[in-house]
């Protein structure tokens, strides 16, 4: 099959569940402008799966906003360096059971079955190029370089949105729900060690989700902090530009080996998270984060491959200090010279360090506001999390914010303590988007609720059209 040839397909399927079909939500009135029923916020796979999602329900009144160009939502052209994802390739996490959409059909498509039977991972461009496709076949309302500065809800139940960007056709929009499918910095912000942020200047370190210009560091002397895949991914860009030496500091004496999403995604863990107490969700994300998760084979065996490869384990980070040439790092091991330092340190998350959210954070309600856990599995990081309904609602700590929070849902890397991996990583995306979807469209029924009541039982149109006069009475 070629790729016209899917393209058809693609369109035959969709024919044949009845896509498209009539919009069921009434329209919002209101006197600044149009009310969307539902802005997504993050054109990158999350956001472009919800879409697909709503206009399946048929809820075609919706806008996905991106602050990127268009082609460069996600990580996959900026900061992520892996060569190829780290997930299985059978997961089929965007196609919400229509074969014809799933990642496996568009490779083969072009590079036939003996092609997807070789390879072992997706790779990394191919994914990005895949999901261009998944938007433009789907034809899903995207407009690019749209940047959502603050969320401001209103009176009237709508969320206006506050936007910026050089693809914003106006100041302003209106809608009545908001999609945060912001990925995985989405509920916070990226972590730099305040030890590096305080005692360094910028042009000596970078974190690992920034842009880095690795050709300008070729021949030098680098340091990563942080014993996760894309610490061994920035190592291997890093010296296949050329860098002279590249050392991955980890704090642990030993690299973690087991990875707890393999088991979460063939346990059934993942499909009914939402069925676990809240003991038992705090008992299974602190276990999660305590194990952590190793680099995969191939990207470890890529870095340490290089001769300019060094690896330190029980080596946390103990100072640093600026040199006029670099930077010198001290570890239990003894003191280093680098000429740059790159950051791999992860993110953290808690509504606060979010600024389109600063009219309503406060009211969020967390987990720590919910659940004490016992002593021994206490994590000041978990308990800063949003505490969710399933259906990726934010809740409220307080009676003042349930109306300003009603309509936002956090369809990002927050939701993980609150409903697992379904939103947080391709492993849990096709359990994850059913639900969210469900709950948007639930709500929107739900407030318009009294008016669909009453048109139902004003609903007089006839179907049945024929003459009682002409009926013949046959007596036995």
């Amino acid at each position: 099959m070629s790729l016209e040839a899917l393209n058809k397909q693609v369109k035959t399927d969709l024919s044949y569940l009845g896509f498209g079909g009539p919009d069921w939500v009434q329209p919002t009135v209101h006197s600044d402008g149009h009310v969307f029923d539902v802005v997504i916020v993050g054109g990158g796979q999350s956001g472009l799966g919800a879409a697909f999602g709503l206009l399946r329900e048929r809820i075609p009144n919706i806008l996905v906003i991106d602050e990127n160009r268009e082609g460069l939502e996600g990580p996959w052209e900026t900061y992520a360096r892996m060569v190829t994802l780290r997930t299985p390739k059978h997961l089929t996490p965007l196609d919400l059971g229509i074969p014809s959409l799933t990642f496996r059909s568009w490779w083969e498509a072009q590079f036939g079955t003996e092609s997807w039977e070789a390879i072992d991972k997706i790779p990394r461009g191919d994914w990005m190029n895949y999901l261009r496709w998944y938007r433009k076949i789907l034809n899903l309302p995207v407009i690019n370089e749209v940047k959502l500065n603050l969320i401001e809800p209103t009176e009237d139940g709508i969320h206006r949105l506050h936007i910026g960007g050089t693809g914003a056709p106006t100041n302003e929009i209106l809608t009545r729900k908001v999609i945060l499918a912001t990925g995985i910095q989405g509920g916070g912000e990226w972590h730099v060690p305040p030890m590096i942020r305080k005692k360094l200047p910028a042009h000596l370190y970078a974190h690992t989700s920034e842009a880095i210009n690795f050709k300008a560091l070729k021949g030098k002397r680098l340091a990563v902090l942080g014993g996760g895949a894309s610490a061994f991914d920035n190592a291997n860009v890093a010296l296949s530009e050329g860098a002279a030496e590249t050392h991955v500091f980890v704090r642990r004496k030993k690299l973690p080996q087991v990875n707890p999403i393999r088991q979460m995604e063939v346990s059934g863990m993942i499909e009914h998270f939402h069925v676990l107490s809240d003991a038992e969700k705090y008992a299974v994300m602190s276990h999660f984060f305590n194990h952590n998760q190793p680099p995969t084979n191939d990207t470890f065996l890529r870095a340490s491959s290089w001769p300019g490869f060094n690896l330190h384990l029980g080596a946390p980070w103990l100072d640093v200090k600026a040199l006029n040439n670099g930077v010198a790092v001290t570890t239990p091991q003894g003191i280093f010279d680098f000429d740059f330092l790159i950051i791999s340190t992860g993110l953290v998350t808690d509504p606060a360090l979010r600024p389109e959210l600063k009219l309503v954070e406060k009211h969020i309600a967390r987990w720590g506001d919910c659940y004490n856990p016992p002593e021994k599995i206490e994590n000041p990081v978990i308990d800063e999390h949003p505490y969710l309904s399933p259906g990726f609602a934010f809740l409220s700590r307080d009676e003042k914010g349930k109306k300003m929070l009603h309509g936002i849902f956090a369809f990002n890397y927050s939701a993980l303590i609150s409903c697992g991996l379904s939103a947080s990583a391709l492993s849990g995306m096709k359990q994850g988007i059913p639900k969210l979807v469900a709950a948007v469209a639930d709500e929107l029924f739900h407030d318009q609720k009294n008016e669909k009541l009453q048109d139902f039982f004003n609903y007089n149109e006839a179907e049945f059209i024929g003459e009682w006069s002409k009926t013949v009475s046959h007596e036995v």
